[in-house]
């Protein structure tokens, strides 16, 4: 419609309706900046600025203000403040409750394992925890003890050869998961979050899908939405990752106390029958 030193009689020219001015330059010419703004504030026309984020998106945008600046935060998560402190809060009590409850079925877990295969009744894994830090996970162990390192660090497949007989049932009843509520206890997971992965493979997906490593931007947890939606298991091809991560971003963008209750009572409903849990 014409240059940005012409905006003037554009906005005020005969005959011509315009509704609203949209700012998308990205950047402007000596002098131009403080022209438009002049104009501007002397109109009544709806102005709406379109910043070009499409190369710096990754999670939800939120403004702030640093030293007198506005500033655009790319990758801001609702778990910040009050909502940070109602989440560990939620997290602590339920744990609490939730081992109360069960420490008999955990006691006899633990005496099942020793008496089905030599070694230790839990597993520790190194895997990354809330903006990347190492933390180390805990779970029935549901393997030999004759597994090496680099073969416990792989995904179990359907069929494992490694996993004990009572290592299957666990594994597919999902209790091998339980010790998780003492790392929810120490701060470390969450009942609710993006599950944690083998360090292994992080390194192998960092760079192949965008926006991976955001799925750490809150605490990891013992059941998530993804897992509730059918992606739980072995992630043997990229695009199953891909889904994977899709919906921990989602729940990271969209999360609440009622979203988390929902996940707790989907596990509790799907998470006996998941033909994806071996």
């Amino acid at each position: 419609m014409g240059h940005v030193k012409d905006l003037e009689s554009i906005l005020s020219a005969p005959g011509r309706t315009i509704d609203e001015v949209w700012i998308a330059a990205n950047d402007f010419a000596s002098g131009h900046r403080s022209l438009v703004l002049h104009i501007l504030q002397s109109t009544c026309l709806t102005i709406r600025f379109v910043p070009d984020l499409s190369m710096l998106a990754l999670l939800n945008h939120a403004t702030a203000e640093v030293a007198g600046m506005t500033v655009i935060d790319l990758n801001a998560s609702p778990l910040t403040g009050h909502n940070t402190f109602l989440k560990s809060a939620f997290d602590k009590i339920f744990a609490v409750f939730t081992l109360l409850i069960l420490a008999p079925l955990l006691a006899v877990i633990a005496l099942l394992i020793k008496f089905d295969s030599p070694g230790p009744v839990l597993f520790r894994q190194q895997r990354h925890g809330w903006d990347g830090r190492i933390i180390q996970v805990f779970k029935f162990r549901t393997m030999t003890q004759t597994s090496s390192f680099r073969d416990v660090a792989q995904q179990a497949v359907r069929n494992d050869p490694r996993t004990t007989s009572l290592g299957r049932v666990l594994r597919r009843t999902s209790l091998d998961e339980l010790p998780q509520f003492f790392n929810v206890l120490r701060g470390e997971m969450s009942v609710v979050g993006p599950r944690p992965h083998p360090i292994a493979l992080n390194q192998n997906f960092t760079r192949k899908i965008d926006a991976y490593i955001q799925r750490h931007r809150v605490k990891p947890g013992i059941t998530g939405w993804a897992q509730v939606n059918g992606l739980r298991g072995e992630t043997d091809t990229l695009e199953k990752m891909q889904k994977r991560v899709e919906y921990d971003l989602y729940y990271i963008e969209h999360w609440s106390l009622w979203l988390d209750m929902q996940i707790i009572l989907l596990t509790l409903v799907r998470g006996w029958q998941d033909k994806n849990a071996y």
